[in-house]
């Protein structure tokens, strides 16, 4: 909508982000996803901004599976332990890795008690 309101060619959007005409089409009809560059180029050739893309959709009801896990990593790599745990544990075989994790586990369900 905000393409054709301005007056632009599928060809014209595409060339300023670096992508075919074709690639345009699908993301316009909803066939291929659009990586964030490429959104944030079309918003800034649009002038608009990211957000407009998303006018209109309902809110999150919550945070889903994939938000809690990157939560879970920030939290800890803010640690200096996170960080220091993360580059010694990729490190260690996978079986060590795993006895790590069967540790840390059962570590969490002791501290909550």
């Amino acid at each position: 909508m905000r393409r054709k309101a301005m007056g632009l060619s599928q060809t014209q959007l595409a060339d300023s982000v670096g992508i075919t005409f074709q690639q345009l089409q699908k993301y316009e009809r909803g066939t291929n996803r659009v990586s964030a560059s490429k959104l944030y180029g079309m918003a800034v050739t649009l002038q608009t901004s990211v957000a407009w893309f998303f006018e209109g959709m309902p809110p999150l009801e919550g945070p889903d599976e994939t938000d809690r896990r990157a939560m879970a990593v920030h939290r800890f790599m803010a640690t200096e332990e996170g960080v220091e745990l993360a580059s010694l544990v990729p490190q260690l075989p996978l079986a060590q890795r795993l006895q790590i994790l069967a540790l840390a586990k059962t570590l969490s369900v002791d501290a909550g008690d």
